[in-house]
């Protein structure tokens, strides 16, 4: 867990970096950069109106190979 949460601090520090460079002169980089945003935005608003309008996320069921198998 601890590699999962020092890999996203990371890549957020990149990220910040990478814009600190794109508002510093590197203009070629603001458009890359801003996709992540974009699909932030989209996915966050995405799951917001799936509340509001009251839909529940299925379940994740998982097989196992050994499963399948024995049928």
């Amino acid at each position: 867990m601890k590699w999962t949460y020092s890999t996203i601090a990371f890549g957020v520090l990149v990220y910040i970096f990478l814009w600190v460079l794109a508002l510093n002169g590197a203009n070629e980089l603001v458009a890359p950069l801003l996709i992540p945003l974009v699909l932030l935005v989209l996915v966050a608003a995405g799951l917001g109106l799936d509340r509001y309008l009251g839909i529940v996320p299925r379940k994740q069921h998982f097989q196992d190979s050994d499963d399948e198998t024995e049928r």
